[in-house]
């Protein structure tokens, strides 16, 4: 009679205890996203919250009362920036929204091109080269306007779901050490440290690295923006430059969803557009294969080959997602294997500065 021994129903309900999770968290996905989103933003506010909690006069002491002060304060940049331009903001993309078959026949019949002659003194040759250009990849550029514009109905059908992610925060920034310590006891032993409780505690920091480092690369995108859109005469420049250096946050399609809002805009108030889309380009070069690599792999203690690599497996594996989640996961991982090899360094080294 057929029987299994005790090793071989271990390693048997092992893997289908790993098929099962594997199984509800595709299932789950989207919700599982979101979970994760909240901790990566109760990371960020993580500073903030504690800078408030040690000096503020009201939160002093009170965690409660500097999440609150914290998010009272994000509550009002973000409504008087709205308040202010979104108006005119949405008054133009409907004007855009109208205006945009217009736009796509004038490039393909010229009309746009000879428009350069009186806006920029460009010579007929000029305008012949860049008629030509134009020509020749209609294909491309109706196929980066429709993927822009989808990009941007992306971004605004995921903002409903977006919403929730400060919401959780709030309950992870509240309860953050008691969750740990619950965790903690799960697995570790009073006055007792395990190897796993070490992987969590440098799990936690190397999260925190994270962060800090997409907070640089936001940064530096509203530098970019904000510089370039004043300098090429754009209006509402710094509303402009806090959306793109927000939605740095939000790996393809937010750079996306900032080049069609800034471009609508150069388009209809007739501001040098064609400057600000070939500048756009460079920037996303440099952003994407210098500046990310290298901050992401200073944070995070990552070479920049491998931040290169695991953002283009994320992209082709997951999507979206994977882009965003390549760089965390590949760090985990790492911070993971070291532990379990006794081998310390120095990002997570002392878990408590985080």
């Amino acid at each position: 009679m057929f029987s299994v021994d005790d090793r071989t129903g271990n390693v048997v309900t092992t893997v289908a205890l790993f098929l099962i999770a594997a199984a509800i968290l595709y299932l789950a996905r989207n919700a599982f996203l979101i979970v994760l989103g909240s901790i990566l933003f109760a990371h960020l506010l993580e500073p903030a919250v504690k800078a408030v909690q040690a000096h503020s006069r009201l939160g002093r002491g009170n965690r409660n009362w500097a999440i609150a002060q914290v998010y009272l304060v994000g509550t009002i940049v973000i409504g008087g920036l709205g308040y202010e331009f979104g108006s005119g903001i949405a008054a133009d993309l409907k004007n855009f929204n109208a205006a945009l078959p217009e736009i796509l026949r004038g490039l393909v019949t010229g009309q746009v091109v000879s428009r350069l002659e009186v806006e920029h003194g460009m010579s007929a040759v000029q305008q012949a080269q860049i008629h030509d250009w134009l020509a020749r990849h209609q294909d491309f550029i109706t196929a980066t306007l429709q993927r822009g514009a989808g990009a941007a109905a992306h971004v605004a059908a995921s903002a409903a779901w977006l919403l929730v992610i400060p919401i959780l925060a709030i309950f992870i920034l509240r309860d953050r050490s008691q969750i740990q310590e619950t965790v903690l006891k799960a697995v570790e032993r009073e006055g007792q440290p395990t190897a796993f409780g070490n992987i969590l505690r440098h799990v936690d920091v190397t999260l925190a690295s994270y962060m800090r480092a997409q907070l640089t690369l936001a940064a530096l995108s509203f530098v970019f923006y904000t510089t370039t859109l004043l300098i090429l005469g754009f209006p509402y420049a710094l509303p402009l430059g806090i959306v793109g250096g927000a939605l740095e946050f939000l790996p393809a399609v937010g750079w996306l969803a900032s080049a069609v809002l800034i471009l609508t805009i150069g388009i209809l108030v007739h501001a040098h557009w064609i400057w600000m889309a070939g500048l756009i380009l460079v920037w996303r070069v440099v952003q994407d294969y210098v500046n990310s690599p290298r901050i992401m792999g200073r944070n995070l203690q990552l070479p920049s080959l491998l931040v290169l690599i695991a953002f283009m497996i994320g992209g082709q594996v997951g999507g979206i997602a994977g882009i965003y989640l390549s760089v965390p996961i590949v760090a985990v991982l790492r911070t993971a294997w070291l532990d379990s090899l006794g081998i310390g360094n120095s990002s997570t080294s002392d878990p408590g500065t985080s």
